[in-house]
């Protein structure tokens, strides 16, 4: 039982595999595979038992005509020529007939692959004739050839193939057919103008997750429930991009008085004479204006970036010549296409951040960019003193300081890996931390582009 379940789920994986993944693919195979199989059945039907029992009775009848005249040739007397039975036949049977000398007859032809008609035939003949026979219902396409062996000669009949055999049949296949195939490019126009919405609004999503303005010709079309998807979608992206604007502006405006403030607190430090409180209070002051820009940064995030072109390896070789200054070992390299597209100052700053803390605690740093398979992944390996696993998900809050291993926060603000992966999640993308083989931290960037 246990292996009957295994193989139930093995064979639904390789049909669930084997199966299409676009909606336009499955939604086709919604209305290609009944089709197929009513119309299957329907011909199955059909040849079974309507063209079937036709040519049962076509060749039904030709046997009686040939046993018809055969029993006139053994019961009745005849002139030499049997003028009289083959005008008969020619006349009153459609047959065409011919007395042969007593010669032996042909050896069995091959069965044809589609012997309906070879195979009912033969049945008829041995069941009212009850004598050696041989047909051909190949060598003519539009006769039929019988060789019956009688006491002292050979009949030959020739009769028409549609006498014996339902040959119009195929123009109900053909119709079928050719009426299916309509139906179904119809079908498929029709499914193409209502699946073109949802991929233009997956589309405009996808735009919207990595960062990118929405496609110029998107608008809400198509059926009633697509229509109401669209117009939610927007309204959506609309409050988001209205709500980051609402919260960008208040934080200038605060950023704006506090720094009104900080102005004030430098002038009365310029006016005051006491040096040590001074040193202190100018420190205290830098702090706070050093905070207001990074957590000022972090709430703009480079929202109101346009997208553009992006060379890696520009920017490649900019981080290196930044590491080398710094006095450390840096090592890059590029696979893949160079060009992506992104909001080009805020990727840069993305990786500044990234770089600048792995510059700030470690001697050599090496730096691997991939792009492949529409996904960028630029891998940043250090020497340096790493950071507890258990507190690689609390850096990127803002705010957050290390108190012991590597304190990202020494000089900084808190706000470096906050801001670094609010905005590779802008872009759809997100930011990992873990172990690097060097010895110290990997911070990994993965984004689609």
């Amino acid at each position: 039982m246990r292996n009957a379940s295994v193989q139930l789920r093995r064979l639904t994986g390789y049909i669930t595999d084997a199966m299409p993944r676009g909606l336009y693919a499955r939604s086709l195979i919604i209305i290609i595979a009944p089709m197929v199989l009513l119309q299957s059945v329907v011909a199955f039907v059909f040849m079974e038992r309507h063209w079937q029992t036709v040519t049962q009775r076509l060749s039904t009848a030709v046997t009686r005509d040939i046993a018809a005249v055969i029993d006139i040739i053994e019961t009745y007397p005849q002139d030499a020529d049997y003028e009289q039975v083959i005008r008969m036949a020619r006349e009153r049977l459609n047959l065409n007939i011919a007395i042969l000398p007593p010669d032996p007859l042909p050896a069995p032809a091959p069965k044809p692959f589609f012997s309906i008609l070879d195979r009912i035939l033969s049945e008829e003949i041995t069941r009212q004739i009850g004598r050696p026979f041989w047909i051909d219902t190949v060598g003519n396409s539009n006769l039929v050839e019988i060789r019956i062996q009688l006491d002292d000669k050979v009949l030959r009949v020739l009769a028409l193939r549609s006498s014996a055999y339902a040959s119009n049949t195929h123009i109900f296949l053909l119709w079928m057919v050719g009426t299916s195939l309509v139906l179904l490019f119809i079908a498929i126009l029709f499914l193409r103008n209502q699946i073109r919405p949802i991929q233009k609004l997956a589309e405009a999503a996808e735009s919207f997750g990595k960062g990118r303005p929405l496609p110029t010709d998107f608008r809400p079309r198509g059926a009633i429930e697509v229509r109401r998807a669209s117009l939610a979608f927007i309204q959506m992206r609309e409050r988001i991009e209205k709500q980051i604007e609402q919260r960008t502006t208040m934080l200038s405006g605060v950023s704006h008085d506090l720094r009104t403030i900080l102005t004030r607190f430098k002038l009365q430090l310029a006016l005051s004479n006491d040096t040590k409180v001074n040193e202190a209070l100018e420190k205290d002051v830098a702090d706070m204006q050093s905070m207001l820009e990074g957590y000022l940064s972090f709430a703009k995030s480079d929202a109101k970036e346009e997208t553009g072109e992006l060379n890696l390896q520009d920017m490649l070789d900019h981080v290196r010549a930044d590491g080398k200054l710094s006095g450390k070992t840096v090592r890059t390299s590029l696979i893949g296409r160079p060009d992506i597209v992104v909001r080009p100052g805020a990727f840069r700053r993305l990786v500044t951040n990234l770089t600048s803390n792995a510059f700030r605690y470690a001697e050599s740093v090496e730096i691997v960019a991939r792009n492949s398979k529409g996904w960028l992944t630029l891998t940043i390996d250090d020497d340096g003193p790493g950071i507890p696993e258990d507190q690689r998900e609390d850096v990127f809050r803002p705010f957050f300081r290390l108190d012991e291993a590597r304190n990202l926060n020494e000089s900084g603000t808190g706000l470096g890996l906050s801001i670094a992966r609010d905005i590779a999640r802008s872009h759809g993308g997100d930011i990992r931390l873990d172990d690097s083989p060097m010895g110290g931290l990997r911070a990994e960037l993965r984004l689609p582009v």
